[in-house]
């Protein structure tokens, strides 16, 4: 076989027996191919490429300037692909099997303040309050809604715009919402926010979604929520540059862990499947910590 018809039978394979999504696929293809050729430049293929061939590349990835992160996703694929062709009997080694996969410094998160966001909400139940065109009214009644609910869930902005009208239509303190993997998470839901949902679902037809639209899904796509958040920031008196919705799902986490969560109920509500991805928000009970010592140790002075 080939390199491509390889690269062909290990997609193949992802797509009818894992299911995963076009974009994986098409990001699959890009990585390998990449790979192969560097291999074929070093007279090597798919089928002879060592270890010492994988550690090479990965220094080819970093003289290139590619980032850690980067290359971590392009090891995982090549990993991947070998431990297929070791399934499948067409190599009998696995030649990255004690490659160390590129290790990136994770960035903090960008947070807002408690008083940044509560600033937003204001300014967005004061703009879904106004008198203005049922269409105008039922915008901003949307968008009043999409950050109480972020805000109070830390949902991810995908599960937030897909959410299904019947997920909301019980007047429950708790919302259970769909998550990665198809995986069910619960998560309570405050007064603010029931109430918001009361308003909004009255500006609404029946249907499937919580927040139809014209799109190709037949819900709100995330640019146009994120370009209505970044258009609220601006009346709030926010630069828009420091406003997103993964910002929103941020601070909940970290307003939840300044304010005494622990971080496995901060990992459970986030949907979080390793607790170390909820770790990069532990710079806030870092934080928490030093304060905690500098006003009680009796000789912080």
């Amino acid at each position: 076989m080939s390199g491509g018809h390889l690269i062909s039978a290990f997609l193949e394979m992802m797509s009818a027996e894992r299911g995963a999504a076009r974009n994986t696929i098409e990001a699959y293809q890009r990585d390998l191919s990449d790979y192969s050729g560097f291999l074929t430049g070093h007279q090597q293929t798919l089928l002879t490429g060592g270890r010492e061939h994988v550690a090479s590349y990965l220094d080819h990835l970093k003289r290139d300037g590619l980032s850690a992160a980067s290359s971590a996703r392009r090891l995982s694929a090549i990993r991947q692909f070998h431990r297929f062709l070791c399934a499948d009997g067409m190599r009998s080694d696995d030649p990255t099997r004690i490659i160390a996969s590129p290790k990136a410094r994770r960035p903090l998160p960008k947070v807002l303040s408690i008083a940044e966001v509560d600033k937003l909400l204001t300014t967005a139940e004061a703009e879904a309050n106004l008198d203005a065109s049922p269409q105008k009214q039922a915008a901003a009644l949307r968008l009043y809604l999409l950050l109480e609910l972020l805000y109070a869930t830390g949902m991810r902005v995908s599960e937030l715009v897909s959410l299904k009208r019947s997920a909301v239509m019980r007047d429950a303190s708790f919302l259970t919402i769909i998550g990665k993997g198809n995986k069910e998470r619960v998560v309570p839901v405050n007064d603010r926010a029931r109430d918001a949902i009361k308003a909004y679902l009255k500006t609404i037809e029946p249907g499937i979604w919580l927040f139809p639209a014209n799109s190709a899904e037949g819900y709100l796509s995330r640019q146009v929520f994120a370009r209505d958040l970044k258009d609220l920031a601006i009346s709030a008196g926010i630069s828009p540059s420091r406003v997103a919705p993964h910002v929103l799902r941020h601070a909940f986490a970290s307003h939840l862990l300044h304010g005494g969560a622990d971080l496995r109920v901060v990992q459970m509500l986030l949907g979080h499947a390793d607790i170390s991805t909820t770790q990069i928000y532990t710079h806030v009970l870092d934080e928490k910590l030093r304060t905690l010592v500098e006003t009680h140790h009796p000789l912080a002075e």
